[in-house]
């Protein structure tokens, strides 16, 4: 577990590294240094992960988890944007200026219905009707983990541009990012880092133009 935490953010940062590093020595002298930084910061950043957890909070409701991921960036340098495309939830966090611009995206947001506790078997909180099943208390605080590695990184003259951390709320079919992208957040933004936990690392790159929908309704025993 103490792994798990420290290396996702790192290997988000791994592919930055591997487009401004010169040497292959250098990438991995950086990728190891922000790992053994991440490593060292895995209490408070566990504490992140486990007050959303707690809250599951939904989308577009999701003001405690938010307001925490904006204070850390905040306390880190960060200038924050709040309330963007009108939603009082989401956020962008900005560091840095000129070219290239950076996006990271963070989610936050739990789903309805999916109440839990941390055990392996069914087991509802009693005064909670939602739960984070899709990790999304881990996404949000290891995408600010790796936004605030960048700005170290800048500080110390190893990246240059701009870093634009995007709290983005309402994944789970709210289409939080839709509004975001609609009210032209993205327009400057030259390559975007998202990732998703799961049971292994890998990296894929693609694009998504169109989101289609769909409901379905089993009945029977």
């Amino acid at each position: 577990m103490k792994k798990h935490y420290a290396a996702t953010p790192a290997f988000i940062l791994l592919v930055l590294v591997q487009l401004h590093a010169q040497k292959k020595e250098a990438s991995a002298a950086l990728k190891e240094k922000v790992i053994t930084d991440l490593q060292g910061q895995y209490d408070k950043y566990k504490n992140i992960a486990f007050s959303i957890w707690s809250y599951a909070e939904v989308g577009y409701k999701e003001t405690r988890s938010t307001a925490l991921l904006q204070t850390a960036l905040k306390e880190n340098g960060f200038t924050i944007e709040t309330g963007v495309a009108g939603i009082p939830t989401a956020f962008v966090a900005s560091y840095g200026n000129g070219k290239p611009v950076i996006g990271v995206l963070a989610e936050f947001d739990a789903l309805p219905g999916l109440s839990q506790d941390t055990v392996p078997e069914r087991k509802p909180f009693p005064d909670k009707i939602a739960g984070h099943a899709c990790g999304h208390h881990l996404f949000g605080t290891a995408s600010v983990a790796a936004a605030i590695e960048m700005k170290k990184m800048m500080e110390q003259g190893k990246l240059a541009g701009t870093i634009k951390l995007f709290g983005c709320p309402a994944e789970e079919g709210g289409s939080g990012k839709v509004y975001m992208v609609r009210e032209g957040l993205f327009n400057d933004v030259d390559a975007v880092i998202h990732w998703h936990p799961a049971s292994s690392n890998a990296t894929a790159i693609g694009s998504s133009l169109a989101d289609i929908t769909a409901k379905f309704r089993f009945h029977g025993p």
